[in-house]
C-alpha cells in the first residue's frame, strides 16, 4: 500500500503558531521533504523531532520528484515542508503534488497560519473577495504586466516581496498611482512585526529600512480608476496599439485617437503606449 503526502504548514515566524497536527504528523512520518534542510532541522529539534531529512526546493529535478514517490510507492509517508507557511503557496511543492496526484498516491494538506490570510486581516482593506498574486517577476514585460494585473483589480491585491528588492517595488507602484492606498505587513508574527498604512507614495517614501519578508495589501481600483476588466481586453489594445505603431502613428497621436474609447486613465495609457512603442523599436532593431 502506498504511503501518503503530507503538504506540512510551519510557522511564517513565531514557533507557537505551530498546530498540534503539524507537529503530530512530522513524528509520524518516516521522512521529511524540506526547502533548507538546516532551517527545517533547526524547526525540528526545537520540538524535540528527530526525522531523516532529504532537500526539496524550488530547483528540485524530475529525478528529486521520482525519488521522493518511489519512497511514497514503497508504503512510507513523507513531509513537504518550506521554510514558512505552506508548501506550493509562493513556495515549492506543486510539482511534487502533481506528480503525487499522478501516481494516485493519496495528498493530505495539514493547513496553518498564512501570511496571506494575516495580512488580508490586519489590513482593514478587505471586507470580501481579494486576489492573490504571490511574487512579482523581477523584469521585463512579465513584470509591467504584472503590475497592470495589480492596478486593474477591482479586488484587493496581495503580493510578496523579498525584502532586498521591495524599494525598488514599492516606487514603481508609487510611480503608477501614488495615492493608492495600501497596508505593508513586515515580519509577520515575529518580535519586530511591522504594520504600515498610507498611500504607496508614503510607503515608498520610508521604504529604506525595510527587512524581511514583505507582504503587501494593495486596495482595490475605485471604479472611475479601473482599467480593464480581463485580460482579453489588454491584448485587445496592445493589439490596437501595436497596430497604429506601425502605422507609423507617434505615440502622442495614438493617445489622443484612444483616450476617450480605451478603459485606461490617460495617463496609463500614454505610459503603455510608450513601453509598447520602446518593445517595438527593440523588436525592429534585432530583425535589422
Amino acid at each position: 500500500m502506498a504511503g501518503t503526502l503530507f503538504l506540512v504548514a510551519t510557522p511564517i515566524g513565531n514557533l507557537g503558531d505551530v498546530t498540534l497536527r503539524a507537529l503530530d504528523t512530522l513524528r509520524a512520518v518516516a521522512l521529511v521533504a524540506a526547502e533548507d534542510t538546516r532551517h527545517t532541522r533547526a524547526l525540528l529539534t526545537h520540538f524535540g523531532i528527530k526525522k531523516p531529512l532529504v532537500a526539496h526546493d524550488a530547483h528540485a529535478s524530475d529525478r528529486d520528484v521520482e525519488r521522493l514517490l518511489e519512497r511514497l510507492g514503497a508504503g512510507e509517508d513523507v513531509a513537504l515542508v518550506t521554510d514558512a507557511g505552506t508548501p506550493g503557496v509562493s513556495d515549492p511543492g506543486a510539482k511534487l503534488v502533481r506528480a503525487a496526484h499522478e501516481a494516485a498516491i493519496r495528498v493530505v494538506p495539514i493547513p496553518g497560519v498564512s501570511a496571506v490570510t494575516a495580512a488580508v486581516a490586519v489590513s482593514g482593506l478587505v471586507d470580501g473577495p481579494f486576489v492573490f498574486l504571490g511574487f512579482p517577476p523581477r523584469q521585463g514585460r512579465k513584470r509591467r504586466a504584472f503590475f497592470d494585473r495589480v492596478f486593474a483589480s477591482e479586488e484587493p491585491v496581495i503580493l510578496f516581496e523579498a525584502p532586498h528588492r521591495a524599494e525598488r517595488t514599492l516606487a514603481e507602484l508609487a510611480e503608477r498611482e501614488p495615492e493608492r492606498r495600501a497596508v505593508l505587513c513586515r515580519e509577520l508574527t515575529k518580535i519586530h512585526e511591522d504594520v504600515r498604512r498610507g498611500s504607496l507614495a508614503e510607503l515608498a517614501a520610508n521604504a529604506a529600512d525595510l527587512r524581511g519578508e514583505i507582504t503587501l495589501v494593495v486596495a482595490g481600483a475605485p471604479e472611475r480608476a479601473r482599467s480593464l476588466e480581463a485580460p482579453s481586453d489588454l491584448d485587445e489594445l496592445d493589439g490596437t496599439i501595436r497596430t497604429l505603431l506601425r502605422a507609423g502613428e507617434t505615440p502622442r497621436d495614438i493617445v489622443a485617437t484612444l483616450a476617450t474609447s480605451a478603459p485606461l486613465a490617460k495617463r496609463d495609457l500614454y505610459r503603455r503606449v510608450a513601453e509598447l512603442a520602446r518593445e517595438e523599436r527593440a523588436e525592429s532593431s534585432e530583425h535589422e
